[in-house]
């Protein structure tokens, strides 16, 4: 799964995602994308399960591009402990997506092929998508 190498701090707080994305938000490798729709936070789980469908869907082939990178800790207290004694471990690694952030792209492959792949990608993930093409 996903995460980073090594971070600057453990921790991170939790944040709010706010507004659309700056960038990221046109296709730049491939000809047929994964654009998202509403802010959420993707955990790398849900990430490589979109990448697993999309992957078996096209047999491998063509080229596949994730656009994001889970690089955000969340962490969590362990069940049945009270309150206080400080923030829990890290526990998992999340991406933070914004509306029209691209998600995933994909090349070199025929148009409809890849556009019922990133269907059934986005199926994996909890937010609204929306597959976009180098036409729109």
């Amino acid at each position: 799964m996903l995460q980073p190498k090594r971070t600057k701090f453990r921790k991170q707080f939790k944040g709010r995602i706010h507004g659309a994305a700056k960038s990221g938000t046109t296709l730049a490798y491939g000809e047929v994308g994964l654009k998202a729709m509403e802010p959420e936070r993707l955990t790398a789980r849900q990430i490589e399960a979109a990448r697993r469908a999309i992957a078996r869907h096209t047999k491998r082939a063509g080229r596949m591009w994730l656009r994001i990178f889970p690089d955000v800790p969340v962490s969590k207290k362990p069940a049945e402990v009270r309150m206080g004694s400080g923030k829990g471990s890290p526990e998992l690694w999340v991406a933070r997506v914004k509306p029209g952030r691209i998600i995933f792209e994909l090349g070199g492959l025929n148009q409809q092929v890849a556009k019922e792949a990133l269907i059934l990608g986005a199926a994996k993930l909890p937010i609204k998508t929306r597959v976009v093409t180098r036409l729109e």
